[in-house]
């Protein structure tokens, strides 16, 4: 199969497509593909040209992370929990960059966005110790699920880069923060931006 990567060295040069061969069942994942890929000694493309490794971002591997949240066909997925074999179209795969975070290079994007609405909402507990009634524990451990990796801001038609939706993710924090609160001070705060 062929693996298709969108590349851009920053957001400043003319993106290109990388096309890197792959031979196997595809019982590895796209992260996996990358990491050797990129730990080749010399990294060749399909045309034979030897090429710089791949910018990308992972760090936990097993979906925990949200690091390395890419377009994967055209569809936002974590690259550590999407396996080649059930990705693969027509014999290829395209790797591309989240397309609502600034680019820095590659398929590595920006997203301190996220963190930076949960700051102007002020969606922070101020209190070590947290609130957790029994009957919203389910629903604060599923919003606490959340990895922030931005994928749902990706699909979201309300979510523009430069707009004043902050999206989903900002509101999952804010559930779970709210209802965690017990200082009436910040909880009132918290309120009013949420």
């Amino acid at each position: 199969m062929q693996i298709r990567i969108m590349r851009q060295k920053s957001p400043d040069h003319k993106p290109y497509t990388d096309i890197f061969s792959y031979e196997g069942e595809g019982n590895i994942t796209v992260s996996d593909f990358l990491t050797e890929l990129n730990g080749r000694e010399h990294i060749i493309n399909i045309d034979g040209k030897e090429t710089t490794p791949v910018i990308w971002e992972c760090s936990c591997k097993e979906e925990k992370c949200g690091a390395c949240a890419m377009l994967i066909n055209n569809v936002p997925r974590l690259a550590c929990g999407a396996f080649l074999k059930d990705c693969v179209k027509n014999d290829a795969i395209t790797l591309a960059p989240l397309r609502k975070f600034p680019l820095i290079a590659d398929l590595k994007v920006d997203r301190s966005i996220m963190l930076e609405n949960l700051k102007q909402m002020r969606i922070w507990l101020e209190e070590k110790a947290a609130n957790v009634s029994t009957a919203s524990e389910r629903l604060q451990y599923k919003s606490s699920m959340c990895l922030m990796c931005g994928c749902c801001l990706e699909v979201c038609p309300n979510y523009m880069p430069e707009g004043d939706f902050p999206g989903a993710v900002t509101f999952v924090q804010a559930y779970k923060n709210l209802e965690q609160s017990v200082r009436d001070k910040h909880l009132e705060e918290m309120k009013k931006n949420y």
